[in-house]
């Protein structure tokens, strides 16, 4: 084995957000000024993947609910969108660039993880692909720039699993998430709606198009405030909402559920919404954003 460093480049930068460290910085300071910090310490987030110019102000909600002094190590759970995956998969970096500073992965815990047999190596250009994981990175390192050497990153793409898999994830995740020190980012947007997402679910009840959207996606966000991951299952089912991190968050939902057998109690909120433009007829086409926060008491 060589010793080399791997170091996975920030691949979106340029396109889904500034290159410009300097840039990058301000933007989301000017995100992270609007937002109220209500609900800290977070143990877990639930924030969007989209162009910053989309949906940073939106994230920002969940970024500001981190608590740097506590958090040392950033589990980051993001949906594939361009591999076909069953399960779950893991970096083959060391590194992740990001226009702020470089992130570190934490190799101990990848060992752990890979010891279990659950889960697969992703090769580099996949990783460098994919924006699910990537559109946290300058939000992480920014949340966390105050203790910025004192805390790793655990990436861990994650597949279209089963419900079965979804609970087993959960499970082995959940020890990870009962420790104060952890903090869960889970990836993902809302509903993808018109016709080129092929969804176009609209209930009438509701008036216009995007108001119907925005009462399906709430829906399904009071579902997630309920931490059930079967409620939130059916509501899949029934709706066939385009939550794109949807396996993220019945990853998250299970691990929550393994934690309050024990005891352990947990509150989720969800502190924002936004979507990308407001449909009002069928040509249209929008993707919603939410951003929320679990903490433990």
């Amino acid at each position: 084995m060589s010793n080399r460093v791997v170091c996975r480049e920030a691949s979106h930068a340029g396109s889904w957000y500034s290159a410009s460290g300097s840039q990058l910085n301000a933007q989301l300071e000017g995100w992270l000024s609007q937002a109220q910090s209500t609900i800290r310490p977070a143990r877990a987030i639930i924030a969007p993947h989209a162009g910053y110019t989309y949906c940073g102000a939106c994230a920002a909600h969940a970024y500001k609910q981190v608590d740097p002094s506590i958090t040392r190590r950033v589990f980051i759970l993001g949906p594939s969108h361009h591999v076909p995956l069953s399960r779950c998969a893991l970096s083959p970096a060391d590194i992740y660039r990001t226009p702020l500073y470089d992130l570190r992965i934490d190799q101990k815990v990848y060992a752990d993880l890979w010891k279990t047999g659950l889960f697969e190596r992703m090769s580099l250009q996949t990783d460098e692909d994919e924006h699910s994981i990537e559109m946290h990175l300058p939000y992480t390192a920014k949340a966390m720039e105050s203790h910025k050497d004192e805390f790793s990153i655990v990436p861990v793409l994650v597949g279209a699993l089963s419900e079965s898999k979804e609970q087993e994830y959960g499970k082995l995740l959940s020890k990870y998430l009962a420790d104060p020190s952890n903090l869960f980012i889970i990836s993902s947007d809302f509903c993808h709606w018109g016709q080129r997402f092929r969804y176009t679910y609209y209930d009438d009840t509701q008036g216009e198009i995007y108001r119907s959207i925005e009462h399906l996606d709430r829906m399904g966000m009071g579902i997630i405030e309920q931490l059930d991951p079967m409620s939130f299952t059916n509501y899949l089912k029934k709706y066939r909402n385009t939550i794109c991190g949807r396996h993220p968050i019945g990853v998250l939902l299970n691990a929550v559920a393994e934690l309050r057998k024990s005891g352990l109690e947990m509150n989720f909120s969800f502190l924002n919404y936004a979507q990308s433009s407001q449909c009002r007829n069928w040509q249209d086409s929008s993707v919603s954003y939410a951003a929320g926060a679990l903490i433990v008491h």
